[in-house]
């Protein structure tokens, strides 16, 4: 009983490789635009918790609970802002330590 001898793979492999072609969506909103948003959001939260405010300090205000669903929602959006810019850390951090 003989053993045949291991042929390399090179003739039964196709010479070039198939390159696999990356096509960048621009179909959906990009990152930065949905960052930008937060942002946006989360300022114009905090504004209304200063118009609420004053409004409520002077006494125009004619539904206090108005003053503390601003606060909530400007907490909210602070807080999402914060996860989001957390998640874009660990992306990054996790593209880093890819080696090639």
């Amino acid at each position: 009983m003989s053993i045949p001898k291991i042929e390399p793979l090179w003739g039964v492999m196709p010479r070039q490789a198939q390159r696999v072609e990356v096509q960048e969506q621009t179909s959906g909103p990009s990152f930065l635009d949905i960052f930008r948003s937060a942002i946006q959001e989360a300022n114009e939260a905090q504004q209304e918790v200063s118009r609420t405010d004053y409004l409520l300090a002077t006494g125009q205000l004619e539904n206090p609970a108005a003053s503390s669903i601003a606060i909530a929602k400007a907490e909210l959006s602070v807080q999402m802002l914060a996860q989001l810019r957390t998640k874009a850390l660990d992306a990054y951090n996790e593209l880093m330590r890819i080696s090639m």
